[in-house]
């Protein structure tokens, strides 16, 4: 009983059941009464009913929610539900996929990403207030992005009714969609503004043989103004200048009533007639109304004189095209959609000599090692229209031709039906990258070259010129001149190999003469029957008439020895060296490996030996420096190297064909020189009589080589000279203030620290232009003519020089 009425008072409190009386006698009857337990009871039975119902209600509520939800995220349209506070309720996947994660508010997202007061923040602002008024809205704005581009985006928003202040707002990219349709519009006024103006004439008459369309091009021709409404005062057949049967068809132009084509005369302006051909069909079409149907013509005008001309231009067009097609200098191909090829120009018959192609799959014209990049590169024309990057490779066929395929897809109604190729001839472009690759590493090694010769004549100047002197004190006979001779016979061979260094280098000083190659060569004969030894035998065969040639006889001379040599070491037991000359005239260019020879008359020299022969993998290296097959110790490697670059130094070409177990045979091309017999015997006739090499006058030596300068000095002193050193140019030129006027003779190294001898030159020409100068230097004369300025009077003498050519070459300035 106890615990009933302690549960009654706890259900009064909560308002679930009448209070008890307030007397205590009325509540001890209510207490004791047997209805409390069971109204207490009951109640509690409500009560869980009522908690049961809330749970199911939630859980109802929260799968209704996942619906909700499941149901935004199966749109592909980004939705976001706000509260009345601004909050962000419910945001689908599509959402999170649009704005990158973003959970601020669609509103004041875009309104971030827009510039304050443009036009586009300003539709935003009115959209947000229309929604926020218990409307709805949608618009299209442009959103800037961060790379420079733009977004278009459809933007919605709604509030819900029920729930004030709750809106469900929308976003769509729709930047795709907009391109398209800017696409179509343009398209749709492409086509309007193409029939409007199209070279032939469109109209529409109805039953009467009213206007109901007329397009410009017609109009002109026709001379018809609209009038105020837009209609035409003419019909039909006021234009028709045939007369036409009183019983014909207001609408049809023909005299025929069932005639759907024809020719007919129309009436132009200033009633100027003129021929035309009309097509028209005649349609029932349902009347604006709804009620009944109208009659129609669908009608084309071609004004035959413009077709004529028309006519005309297209056969010119294609005879243009055909022509085109015909003599263009690039292959031009047309492939089927399989690859094969369909027609090709001559320019593509041209470059495939020896090849069968007319319905063969271009791949297989195409050399085996490259066709898988060939058809992959057709493949990706044929998927995407056209590749990324043009592709080159070689053909089959006689002249093994390199090509740059450049290639597009042919389509029809939007079908590819095979691909237009075009061809352009790579071949020269190939060798000229490989020429230009040669020329780059021969250019190296000849700076290298260059360079180390410099060193080395520097030295060995000093050495030869040591030597002179020593043996003017040490005659034959004396003990110590047989090792002073020793010294300056080794002294000049180092120095040979450095004049070979600066052949091959293209640097060395040359001295070209007018002469005749059969002079050089009967001279040679004699040298040359002792070089190559009594096993073999040599054949010499002179051109008749040969024309002149002008080139330094000395390097000449070392060309044809250096030949010799290595074809006495291609014939160990014997065999023939044939030296032939004869003059050619080529009238097409010689290409042979990366060198082409341009046409015009040449003296060629041919020095052929029956030897062992070149082996075909290495005979394009056999010009390079130090390149040898010899043994070690027999031989430098730079024999045919320093060949080379005497023959390119003097403006000819070297070739060379050779067959294992055959022979080699160097052919020699020496441009020709227009002189005379007479001239060239005057060129040739230089006598070097001896002469008295001593003199006076005072010579400014300036030589940054010590060696170099102590021997000069010594030298010119014994000739009688007087001599002033310098180390430096400016150390010369406290000399010159000093002594200016005194110096007859300035003898300047080209190549010094600081200030070399060209610009120690020139600011001794300011104060005193009529100074005499000889340069020295190891480079050759051709790069130190480039660093003095044109027109610079100065000798050249190279080093090494011995002592006789230093007092002969100060002998003739000073004379």
């Amino acid at each position: 009983m106890r615990r009933a009425t302690i549960l009654c008072g706890i259900l009064a409190a909560a308002g679930l059941i009448p209070l008890p009386p307030a007397n205590a006698q009325s509540a001890e009857m209510a207490a004791t009464s047997p209805l409390w337990p069971i109204v207490a009871i009951g109640v509690i039975v409500l009560l869980i009913a009522a908690l049961a119902a809330c749970l199911v209600g939630w859980r109802r509520t929260a799968a209704r929610r996942d619906l909700l939800l499941g149901s935004l995220n199966a749109t592909s349209r980004a939705r976001q539900l706000i509260d009345p506070t601004g909050r962000v309720v419910l945001a689908n996947d599509a959402f999170g996929r649009l704005f990158q994660g973003s959970n601020a508010a669609l509103p004041q997202l875009l309104m971030s990403r827009v510039s304050a007061g443009s036009d586009t923040a300003e539709i935003l602002r009115q959209l947000i207030l229309t929604v926020a008024e218990g409307g709805r809205g949608r618009t299209e704005i442009e959103i800037p992005q961060g790379d420079g581009q733009t977004d278009w985006f459809d933007v919605s928003g709604r509030s819900i009714i029920g729930f004030p202040g709750h809106v469900l707002w929308g976003a769509e990219k729709v930047t795709a969609q907009r391109q398209i349709e800017d696409f179509i519009r343009s398209d749709h006024e492409t086509f309007a503004d193409l029939i409007e103006h199209a070279p032939i004439g469109f109209y529409s008459v109805d039953e009467n043989g009213r206007f109901l369309f007329v397009n410009s091009t017609l109009a002109n021709w026709l001379g018809l103004l609209p009038d105020n409404e837009g209609g035409y005062r003419e019909t039909l057949h006021d234009l028709v200048a045939d007369n036409l049967p009183l019983d014909a068809h207001p609408y049809s132009p023909f005299r025929d009533p069932q005639a759907r084509s024809g020719e007919v005369a129309l009436r132009g302006p200033n009633e100027r007639a003129f021929q035309a051909f009309i097509r028209h069909d005649v349609a029932n079409v349902q009347s604006p109304n709804g009620k009944g149907m109208k009659l129609r013509t669908r009608s084309v005008v071609h004004d035959l004189s413009r077709e004529r001309e028309l006519e005309s231009a297209l056969q010119v067009s294609e005879q243009y095209f055909q022509r085109f097609f015909e003599e263009a200098p690039a292959s031009i191909l047309l492939l089927d959609e399989k690859g094969r090829v369909e027609q090709a120009n001559p320019a593509f018959q041209h470059l495939l000599i020896g090849a069968e192609w007319s319905q063969m799959p271009f791949v297989k014209l195409v050399q085996p090692e490259e066709r898988a990049a060939a058809e992959a590169h057709l493949g990706q024309v044929m998927a995407d229209g056209r590749a990324g990057q043009p592709l080159t490779v070689r053909l089959i066929g006689d002249k093994q031709r390199s090509v740059t395929i450049y290639a597009s897809r042919r389509e029809d109604r939007g079908r590819a039906i095979g691909m237009i190729v075009h061809l352009i001839d790579a071949t020269e472009q190939k060798r000229l990258e490989a020429q230009f690759a040669q020329s780059q590493k021969m250019q190296a090694v000849g700076l290298l070259a260059g360079g180390i010769a410099h060193d080395f004549n520097n030295l060995l100047t000093a050495m030869i010129g040591f030597c002179d002197l020593l043996l003017l004190r040490h005659r034959a006979g004396d003990q110590s001149f047989a090792d002073i001779m020793q010294i300056k016979q080794n002294a000049n061979r180092a120095a040979n190999l450095v004049r070979q260094l600066l052949a091959f280098s293209r640097q060395q000083t040359l001295q070209p003469r007018v002469l005749d190659v059969t002079d050089v060569l009967a001279e040679l004969s004699h040298l040359l029957r002792r070089l190559i030894g009594e096993n073999i035998e040599l054949m010499m065969e002179h051109g008749r008439d040969l024309k002149f040639v002008r080139v330094d006889a000395g390097q000449l001379e070392q060309v044809i020895i250096n030949l010799a040599v290595n074809a006495r070491d291609a014939m160990i037991e014997g065999g023939r060296l044939l030296i032939r000359t004869r003059n050619v005239t080529t009238t097409e260019p010689i290409s042979r490996g990366v060198e082409v020879m341009p046409p015009g008359p040449y003296v060629l020299v041919e020095i052929a030996d029956t030897g062992s022969g070149i082996p075909a993998e290495i005979l394009d290296r056999i010009f390079e420096p130090f390149f040898s097959t010899k043994a070690v110790g027999s031989g430098t490697g730079l024999g045919l190297s320093t060949v080379y670059g005497i023959v390119r130094q003097t403006g000819g070409f070297v070739f060379v064909d050779s067959t294992v177990g055959k022979g080699t045979n160097f052919r020699i091309y020496l441009p020709q020189h227009a002189a005379t017999g007479d001239s060239a015997a005057r060129a040739d006739s230089a006598d070097d009589q001896p002469r008295d090499l001593t003199g006076i006058g005072t010579v400014l030596l300036v030589e940054d080589e010590d060696a170099v300068r102590l021997f000069s000095a010594r030298a010119l002193r014994n000739k009688g000279y007087k001599v002033l050193e310098a180390r430096s140019g400016e150390a010369a030129l406290e000399l010159i203030n000093e002594q200016l006027n005194d110096i007859d003779l300035i003898i300047s190294d080209v190549v010094m620290p600081r200030m070399d001898g060209p610009t120690l030159i020139k600011e001794v020409r300011q104060r005193r232009a009529d100074v005499k100068v000889i340069f020295i230097s190891g480079y050759a004369e051709d790069d130190f003519r480039r660093k003095v300025d044109a027109g610079e009077e100065a000798h050249f003498l190279m080093k090494p020089f011995t002592l006789k050519q230093l007092a002969t070459k100060v002998k003739e300035v000073l004379d």
